[in-house]
């Protein structure tokens, strides 16, 4: 039986594109290294054509099906990026056996958790391929 309840709008906040609110996030973002920070969300981005974004967490993130990775802005030396499996903990094999990592970019934080560092711009830059690599095996589990 149908509903008797007429249908409300989505909120303007609810139907705004997720990459113009991470652009302003990142327009007004006052970091040593929000250039690093800016291209690790374009080497994320164009790792695979179904992530997207938005603010999770009070930082640029990125998703698949499930939320799978989060800019990590607190650290002032450098940029880092947090790989999960989502907001909510799933029963998941260790990863750190599943996920190839020849060039060692994850610092495992958990079975289901890693980080990845990068002293600024250029690191990143001669680092991109191997993380978007890590990137495309990490969101096979997601």
């Amino acid at each position: 039986m149908a509903s008797s309840r007429p249908k409300t709008a989505r909120p303007a906040a609810a139907a705004q594109d997720p990459g113009v609110e991470v652009d302003a996030f990142l327009a007004t973002l006052n970091h040593p290294h929000v250039d690093a920070i800016k291209e690790l969300r374009r080497v994320i981005r164009a790792a695979d054509a179904s992530i997207g974004e938005g603010i999770k967490w009070n930082a640029p993130s990125f998703r698949t099906t499930e939320w799978f990775g989060t800019t990590h802005l607190r650290a002032k030396d450098g940029v880092g990026l947090i790989l999960h499996c989502g907001a909510k903990v799933r029963d998941l094999p260790e990863l750190a056996s599943r996920i190839a990592d020849p060039e060692h970019l994850l610092h495992w934080l958990g079975k289901d958790r890693a980080m990845v560092t990068f002293t600024g711009l250029k690191d990143l830059k001669s680092k991109s391929a191997a993380l978007q690599a890590v990137i495309r095996r990490w969101i096979a589990w997601v």
